[in-house]
């Protein structure tokens, strides 16, 4: 995991370097600066000359006024350098959380199906997020109270060893003590942030379903179910963060009464060395400040092992991301040639995992000619999608082989397989832009009257001149804008404007009526005739007119052929004609006998 993280830094490697130098600095001005103070009061201060044989106490002025310069200069310095830590600091973190972003970002889009199928919407964007800002805060805490407070605590640990070891032990003592405390801490925190970042996910995927669905939560009355959810998800993740904070918080009362303990046990022991010419009053004064400056780097340390605690659990789901391979990739010496548009299933067996006790196809057999239109119904759940998502390779078969063009899908480049295959999915996503910009989502590079062309044959320049600003008319995120009908023929014509070999229609006209879906039909086929193209539905008169129809059930084909075949020779097909004919019927409700 570290090693992952860490080749993120790449391009701020220079900031990163120059933040701990300067908090060095920073340590160093800071020390010297209790040196300092003891000289100004033993030689300063409580300087004394003999006067007739008498010691007789005579400040020395010019000593104070350089010690106090001295003391100034250092602080100016020490700001300087406690100033840049921080400018280089947030430089270096805010560009590793950006690498990290933009690398999951970048892995993310080559994910099969297959991969995202492992990670939930709401899990990758909290990884994205939430954990990303975790280890972005963790690193810039490392790179400077990480590497301040402990130099600050070993230098300071050396000056007071020089200056009485004796007294200097009592700070040895309070080290070990609370270092024992933060391992323990430490161990029992790391658990618990563990799951609370479990929690996260679960409480994102809360707010993105409600948000997503708002309509139909106020279609059906449901707010306060929904709120009832957020608060038990939210309850949730309050109850795991009290634990680790309450452990987190017992670190402060211990840490202030080990602070006043050493403070005392100093100020005690110290006068009776005062006393006894073992120890100056500014030696005794040093050692109190650099009392203070130990513990209170203390509790930097164990502030840093706590964000290390929580960082480290987001450290890993980052890069779980980042190591995630796509289980598609290109072969190594992929084909760019699809010499057209016909589709052989040899043998097909598809499981969505290895570990699935039935396949969802099954034994799958089925060739298609280049230019054909191939209607395909079933039931929900008898893996109509399931089977057209082969052909592009969103998913790779399990046994047998997919060809596309003669030639095996596993051999070509993936983008150019994917370029020459458009698939119009019921519930496609129209995106933030004018429709222009939606549309050339198929093509970049098309021109507005290509674009027009397109529209027209998916039916959908009528409704798009009737907006008063046309084809420049914005589309709001999602397409919240437009009925579920103009959505479908805007992607439909999204669709047409790759000039696909293949198109592939999975019950991307059931928002529409039957007579714009005749027209779409009729414009198909007399506009793209070269064009394979499949047309999954469950409603049989958007297939009817097809070359071939395909009946699946329960993952297997039950039946290939003409309409007027069909209704000769499979049952099921018939049946369920007939209910649609004369009353509601579909796949899912058989006909009577």
């Amino acid at each position: 995991m570290i090693k992952t993280l860490a080749s993120h830094i790449k391009g701020y490697v220079k900031a990163s370097i120059a933040t701990p130098l300067f908090m060095i600095l920073e340590v160093i001005m800071e020390m010297l600066i209790p040196l300092l103070i003891s000289s100004m009061i033993d030689q300063g201060i409580n300087h004394t000359v003999i006067e007739n044989g008498v010691e007789v106490s005579s400040p020395d002025m010019g000593h104070i006024v350089l010690m106090g310069g001295l003391m100034l200069l250092c602080a100016l310095v020490a700001l300087f350098g406690g100033a840049m830590g921080g400018v280089f600091g947030a430089k270096a973190s805010a560009g590793f959380a950006r690498n990290l972003r933009s690398s999951m970002f970048d892995n993310i889009q080559t994910f099969s199906f297959a991969n995202i199928d492992r990670f939930s919407t709401a899990g990758l964007v909290t990884r994205m997020t939430t954990d990303v800002t975790n280890v972005q805060n963790a690193y810039q805490m490392i790179l400077r109270i990480c590497f301040r407070a402990p130099v600050s605590l070993i230098v300071a640990m050396t000056i007071t060893m020089m200056i009485n070891a004796k007294l200097a032990s009592i700070y040895l003592v309070a080290v070990l003590f609370l270092g024992v405390v933060m391992f323990f801490l430490i161990r029992k925190t790391h658990k618990y942030f563990t799951q609370v970042f479990e929690k996260y996910d679960e409480l994102n995927a809360n707010v993105q379903e409600n948000v997503k669905s708002i309509r139909v939560v106020k279609a059906f009355v449901r707010e306060h179910h929904e709120i009832s959810k957020f608060e038990r998800a939210t309850l949730n993740l309050y109850i795991l963060f009290l634990k680790a904070e309450k452990l987190m918080v017992s670190v402060s009362p211990l840490m202030m009464i080990t602070v006043y303990a050493s403070i005392i046990a100093i100020s005690w022991f110290g006068a009776n060395m005062i006393v006894g010419g073992e120890l100056t009053a500014g030696e005794l004064t040093s050692m109190l400040a650099y009392c203070m400056n130990i513990l209170m780097n203390l509790m930097m340390i164990a502030f840093i092992f706590i964000m290390l605690t929580m960082s480290l659990a987001s450290g890993k789901r980052i890069a779980e991301v980042l190591k995630e391979k796509a289980t598609i990739r290109n072969p190594e010496n992929p084909d760019y040639d699809v010499p057209d548009g016909s589709i052989d299933f040899e043998n097909v067996v598809f499981s969505y995992s290895e570990k699935s006790e039935k396949p969802v196809l099954n034994n799958i057999n089925l060739h298609i000619k280049s230019g054909e239109t191939i209607g395909i119904v079933g039931g929900t759940g008898s893996s109509k999608t399931s089977l057209i998502n082969l052909i592009g390779r969103l998913y790779d078969v399990s046994e047998g082989c997919v060809k596309v063009g003669g030639k095996d899908v596993r051999s070509y480049d993936l983008e150019v397989l994917r370029d020459k295959v458009s698939v119009v999915l019921q519930k496609n996503v129209l995106f933030s832009g004018t429709i222009l910009d939606n549309l050339r989502w198929g093509n970049e590079n098309a021109t507005e009257e290509e674009c027009v062309e397109a529209c027209k044959l998916a039916c959908a320049d009528d409704f798009i001149r009737d907006f008063p600003d046309g084809y420049n008319t914005r589309i709001e995120q999602g397409g919240t804008n437009v009925s579920g009908g103009q959505k479908q023929r805007l992607c439909i014509a999204r669709a047409l404007l790759k000039k696909p070999l293949i198109l592939i229609l999975d019950d991307s006209t059931s928002a529409v009526d039957t007579a714009t879906d005749a027209k779409i039909r009729r414009a198909f086929a007399e506009e793209i005739p070269n064009t394979t193209k499949l047309i999954i539905s469950q409603r049989i008169s958007s297939v009817e007119g097809a070359d071939r129809i395909v009946v699946m059930e329960n993952g297997e084909i039950n039946a290939v052929g003409t309409h007027d075949e069909l209704m000769k020779s499979c049952k099921i097909y018939s049946e369920t004609y007939t209910a649609q004919t004369v009353g509601a019927g579909d796949f899912d409700k058989k006909g009577e006998k």
